[in-house]
């Protein structure tokens, strides 16, 4: 059952100011550091989900150790300028979650390569309301991730990995 997600996905296309990121940290009242305003840079210019040392490597010569990205990137989840996903792997990436929006979407991950594309379609909000109703529970949402072998995985003769 395929439905077009209601959720927006424009944070593929229009970036977030940094002027308007670093008014969301006051606005949480919290310090506007460095590191802060690093990553959030950083995780500004890319499209996709990245770990803790992806985001580490990409901060170059303005970065801060491993520890204060972690420890950052908490911060800013739980203010919800960032969103965690689990691909199955063991290690937690990020993405910005831009503004207005709840950064709700799925993906589909090369077992391979680890190319991530976002999918745009979503549950109907029916079959949601359909389970909570069933069972008896309330605010249900949910995460969905799908796993496969990209083309270029494919012609290369890739074996998918075991997620």
């Amino acid at each position: 059952m395929k439905a077009p997600c209601t959720r927006s996905h424009l944070h593929r296309l229009v970036q977030t100011p940094m002027n308007e990121l670093t008014a969301k940290l006051r606005q949480h009242a919290r310090k506007i550091t460095g590191p802060r305003q690093a990553i959030l840079e950083v995780l500004r210019q890319h499209q996709h989900p990245m770990a803790n040392k992806e985001i580490h490597e990409a901060l170059g010569e303005k970065g801060c150790d491993l520890a204060t990205v972690y420890r950052n990137l908490h911060t800013l989840e739980g203010m919800g300028l960032v969103r965690r996903f689990d691909f199955g792997d063991g290690t937690a990436r990020f993405e910005l979650v831009p503004e207005g929006q709840d950064g709700h979407h799925h993906h589909l991950i090369c077992t391979g390569c680890a190319l991530i594309v976002e999918i745009d379609e979503c549950f109907p909000p029916q079959l949601e309301q359909g389970l909570a109703d069933r069972h008896g529970f309330s605010q249900v949402t949910h995460r969905l991730e799908f796993f496969g072998l990209c083309g270029r995985c494919q012609t290369k003769g890739v074996k998918a990995s075991a997620s």
